[in-house]
């Protein structure tokens, strides 16, 4: 008896279709190659992210991890990845996220997202 050929190219068809919709985050900018707003927003994120959110990988911690967070199409909470987005959870939390609206002012925020594009 013959086997059908259809199933196997169907499903190595799915399989390069599956696989061409993902891409790998970029790497993360090296510290020596951010501007200084960047560096800035590195240091907030420091100050007031690292201890909830990885950087430098998908690993959750008490938060999910951030790497390649503005590269993506989604958010891990499955909003869409845009800066307004982002803006909005920061200021007003999510889940066990507190909100940062008045803790950090407008400069700090455009800081913390522009070094949130580097990761």
């Amino acid at each position: 008896m013959k086997r059908p050929i259809f199933l196997p190219v169907v499903g190595s068809a799915a399989i390069v279709l599956l696989l061409s919709g993902f891409h790998a985050p970029p790497k993360p900018k090296s510290p020596s190659k951010l501007t200084p707003k960047q560096m800035q927003g590195q240091a907030i994120f420091q100050s007031n992210c690292a201890a909830c959110h990885n950087s430098n990988s998908d690993e959750k911690l008490v938060g999910p991890g951030l790497r390649g967070l503005l590269h993506k199409p989604h958010l891990p909470s499955g909003a869409p990845a845009t800066d307004a987005q982002v803006r909005r959870t920061i200021l007003h939390g999510k889940n066990v996220m507190p909100p940062f609206a008045g803790v950090l002012n407008d400069q700090q925020l455009n800081d913390l997202l522009a070094y949130l594009h580097t990761i």
